[in-house]
C-alpha cells in the first residue's frame, strides 16, 4: 500500500510518495500559486499526485490515501479557518475539496501543519515509540504539536497546540502577528531571539560583543553562545526562561514522555536544550520532571510523514 503525504508551504508544495511502512520512496515539489486567492494550489497538488499515480504505474486500490499538512487551523473534519500565507481568505472543507479535484479516487485528510510535523516525527523521528509527544517548532514563529497515542490533539476548531501564541510577558509593546501582544513567538522564535538581543544591546551598552556588529540572525546569536559571548549568552538565558516555564506549563497539562525542538532554529544543536531544560525543571510539576527532551529528525520532511501518516494510521 501506498500513501501520499503534502506539505504546503508559501512558496512551494513538498509532496512524498510513501510505503505503508512509514519509507519514503520519492519526494518532489511544485510551485504554491497563491495568486487570485490561491484558488490554483489544490488543482495543481491533484494533477501533480494524479501525473505521478500514472507515471509509476500505482493501482488505485494499492493507494490508502492522500494527507495534507496546510498553514492554517484545520478541525477534524477538514475544515480550514483562512489561511493567510496561502492567501485563502474564506473557511470551507479542504478534504472535500481536494478530493473532488482528484476525482475522488481516494480517502483525503487535511490538519495543521506544525501537527503533522510532530505527527512524523512522533511516528518515523525523534518520537518513534513514544505514546504521547509534543513538539515545538522555532522558525520565523513558532508552531507546535500535540500527539497522545498516536493522534494529533487538534482541539475544536483546529488550533490545539498553538503554544507560539501563549501569553507569557505583561507589559509588551510591539504586536505579535497574531495581532496580540506578549506572545511566546515574540521572545522563543528566531525572530523573537534577535529582538531579545536588540534589547539586550541598548541596555548594556558598554558590554563587548561580536553581536553589535552588522545584523545579525539566529544563527549568529547561537553561534555566540557556543563562543561563550556574555551578552548572547544573557539573550540565551531569557529565550530559556521563556520556552521552558512555556513547556512546564504545558507538560503540567499534557504530561508528554518527550519534548521534541524542531524548525530552523533548532539547527543550532544540542546547546539550545540546557537553557529551556533548566527552566523546565524549575516550573513544572514534579509528576512531569521526567519528560525527555529531543531535537527533531525528520527535517523539511517531517511534514510530509505526518501528512502521510494521518491516512495510514
Amino acid at each position: 500500500m501506498y500513501a501520499i503525504g503534502i506539505d504546503v508551504g508559501g512558496t512551494s508544495v513538498k509532496i512524498g510518495l510513501f510505503t505503508d511502512d512509514g519509507n519514503m520512496a520519492e519526494k518532489w515539489s511544485i510551485p504554491t500559486r497563491v495568486e487570485n486567492n490561491g484558488k490554483d494550489i489544490l488543482p495543481d497538488i491533484a494533477l501533480s499526485v494524479l501525473q505521478k499515480i500514472k507515471d509509476r504505474q500505482i493501482p488505485i486500490k494499492e493507494l490508502k490515501g492522500v494527507g495534507v499538512g496546510l498553514p492554517g487551523p484545520v478541525d477534524s473534519h477538514g475544515v480550514i479557518r483562512k489561511a493567510v500565507n496561502l492567501h485563502w481568505p474564506d473557511t470551507f472543507n479542504v478534504e472535500e475539496k481536494l478530493s473532488h479535484y482528484l476525482g475522488g479516487i481516494t480517502e483525503v485528510k487535511a490538519a495543521n501543519d506544525a501537527n503533522v510535523a510532530a505527527l512524523g516525527e512522533a511516528w518515523v523521528g525523534s518520537g518513534k515509540g513514544c505514546g504521547s509527544v509534543v513538539m515545538v517548532t522555532l522558525g520565523t514563529g513558532i508552531g507546535g504539536g500535540i500527539i497522545i497515542n498516536g493522534h494529533i490533539l487538534a482541539g475544536f476548531t483546529g488550533s490545539g497546540g498553538e503554544i507560539g501564541h501563549t501569553f507569557v510577558q505583561e507589559g509588551e509593546t510591539e504586536i505579535c502577528n497574531c495581532g496580540k501582544t506578549g506572545c511566546l513567538e515574540q521572545y522563543a522564535s528566531a525572530t523573537g531571539v534577535v529582538r531579545l538581543l536588540r534589547r539586550e544591546l541598548e541596555a548594556y551598552p558598554d558590554t563587548q560583543s561580536s553581536l553589535r556588529y552588522g545584523e545579525p540572525d539566529a544563527k549568529a546569536i547561537w553561534d555566540a553562545v557556543k563562543a561563550g559571548d556574555s551578552l548572547a549568552i544573557k539573550v540565551a538565558e531569557k529565550f530559556g526562561y521563556y520556552l521552558g516555564s512555556s513547556l512546564a506549563n504545558l507538560a503540567s497539562i499534557v504530561n508528554p514522555e518527550l519534548i521534541i525542538i524542531g524548525g530552523g532554529m533548532s539547527l543550532a544543536g544540542d546547546v539550545l536544550i540546557p537553557y529551556v531544560r533548566k527552566n523546565f525543571e524549575k516550573y513544572v510539576f514534579h509528576a512531569s520532571m521526567d519528560t525527555r527532551f529531543a531535537l527533531a529528525t525528520l527535517g523539511n520532511d517531517g511534514g510530509m510523514y505526518g501528512a502521510a501518516r494521518l491516512v495510514l494510521a
